[in-house]
């Protein structure tokens, strides 16, 4: 398995103000896959993403991605981790607005020994012919594929993906799905994608449903919906 999390636990505060977020989750992944994390509000679901991540650090478990165990790492180990082997993506864009386009995925290319190629990977994105123009100059989708961009360039190992269609409208989020997909088909980046989209849960490889901080749910789909064809996003 590429990713495993063996009864990770994570709370927040203490006295009366104590929350126990994760309540012992133990999940794999298998290298190459899409992955989603489903969940109400508050399910613990951005918690155990940005565990796996490395922005946050668990009480106790384990992870491990790629067989690193990452629990335990120094902040300095931690930022090693999360320049190697991830790529992240959030449902606001967090682009830097007096860079272009091109300069905004260029941040994260020089952080990689082995990046992908820029034109290939604008080509892939259609964002060629916005290459030069700076975030205000584009569309609420066109930012989002730039953050894309700027996530995979560094040829990311697991893509973190935190409601990347959570500010989009129905056929952009369809867009940026297909985008998704085709990046899994075309890099084999194994992908995890916190969501509040029921839709999106049928176009992936693996469904963990969270409630309350435990898994309720975790299966395969035997037969995946492409992108294209999904409903009600």
């Amino acid at each position: 398995m590429y990713l495993e999390t063996n009864n990770v636990k994570k709370s927040y505060g203490e006295g009366g103000s104590f929350m126990e977020v994760l309540k012992g989750i133990s999940v794999s992944v298998e290298k190459g896959d899409m992955c989603v994390i489903q969940g109400t509000s508050g399910s613990g679901k951005s918690t155990l993403l940005n565990c796996i991540g490395g922005l946050d650090l668990s009480d106790s478990g384990s992870i491990k991605v790629d067989g690193k165990e990452i629990c335990g790492l120094s902040q300095e180990k931690l930022s090693d981790y999360r320049r190697e082997n991830l790529g992240f993506i959030f449902q606001f864009y967090n682009l830097v607005p007096n860079l272009t386009v091109k300069e905004n995925i260029q941040v994260c290319e020089y952080l990689s020994p082995q990046p992908l190629k820029l034109s290939e990977l604008l080509e892939t994105l259609g964002l060629t012919e916005h290459q030069n123009k700076f975030p205000s100059q584009l569309s609420g989708g066109q930012q989002q594929r730039c953050a894309i961009a700027r996530a995979l360039i560094k040829n990311p190992k697991l893509l973190l993906c935190d409601e990347p269609t959570g500010a989009l409208d129905s056929a952009t989020s369809r867009d940026i799905l297909v985008l998704l997909e085709e990046v899994n088909r075309k890099y084999k980046t194994t992908m995890l994608i916190v969501t509040h989209n029921n839709s999106i849960k049928n176009m992936v490889d693996q469904v963990i449903y969270l409630k309350d901080g435990q898994i309720k749910k975790n299966y395969r789909n035997e037969q995946k919906v492409p992108a294209a064809e999904l409903e009600d996003l």
